[in-house]
């Protein structure tokens, strides 16, 4: 299994927090999202973090100070004109690093507090595994992608619903068996480059998809500074994410 955190975005809905900073590597609890995240994947599964051309610095200089080893990966894009999306991005690294592994797929925005490591024990080698989490609020599930279990089986899945029928979201963490990259392939040819919950709802129509749920914390960064957690704080202001 490897692992590839997606982290190049430029994250305009944040502004003006991100015109100088990629949203992973704002800091959240004492350090930046990005190290959250990789400090979690279990050791002896590789990591690669792809990003872009106008933060590619910060990355390399994260990836001095980072505890373990990372290949940054760096898209020729410097603006969100140029962007290839999340699905163009996991598409094109999948590509151009031939891989034929298992692939552990985490978006850099994303904080959870839940172990990998029991996340990869639920994964069976065949069916796409997603993390879900019951944010338990409506109203907020139309932020997300939201799911309807049978089991551990995801039998429904709504991309942001004006109307969610459960609290219970995708959260940013997946595992892909190789055997769907031709899918995601497929599904890219079509015009889809942004959005990896669209996917994961493509792939719910035509096959098995299993779900982990989880209770720990979880924070989608993007969401929690635009939303109330804000307050009456400007984003301008913020050194590290409220709570």
């Amino acid at each position: 299994m490897k692992c590839l955190v997606l982290a190049s975005g430029f994250g305009v809905r944040l502004y003006p927090l991100t015109i100088h900073k990629a949203k992973a590597l704002l800091e959240y609890n004492g350090k930046p999202v990005l190290s959250h995240i990789v400090d979690k994947v279990p050791a002896g599964i590789e990591v690669f973090v792809c990003c872009n051309r106008k933060f590619e610095a910060d990355f390399r200089k994260w990836q001095i100070h980072t505890d373990r080893q990372v290949e940054v990966c760096v898209e020729d894009v410097w603006n969100e004109e140029q962007k290839k999306g999340a699905i163009g991005s996991l598409n094109f690294w999948v590509e151009e690093k031939k891989f034929t592994d298992d692939l552990l797929v985490i978006a850099g925005d994303n904080y959870f507090e839940f172990d990998l490591k029991d996340f990869i024990a639920a994964y069976n080698g065949k069916n796409v595994l997603v993390a879900v989490h019951d944010i338990n609020d409506r109203q907020k599930a139309r932020q997300f992608g939201v799911v309807k279990l049978d089991g551990k089986r995801i039998v429904e899945f709504e991309e942001k619903p004006a109307e969610p029928k459960s609290s219970l979201v995708a959260t940013a963490v997946y595992i892909l068996p190789p055997r769907v990259f031709p899918v995601l392939s497929h599904y890219h040819s079509l015009g889809e480059r942004d959005n990896l919950g669209s996917f994961i709802a493509y792939l719910v129509e035509r096959e098995e998809v299993h779900a982990y749920a989880f209770s720990e914390a979880w924070r989608d960064i993007g969401s929690a500074l635009t939303g109330e957690a804000l307050g009456e704080q400007s984003p301008a202001d913020l050194k590290s994410i409220p709570e």
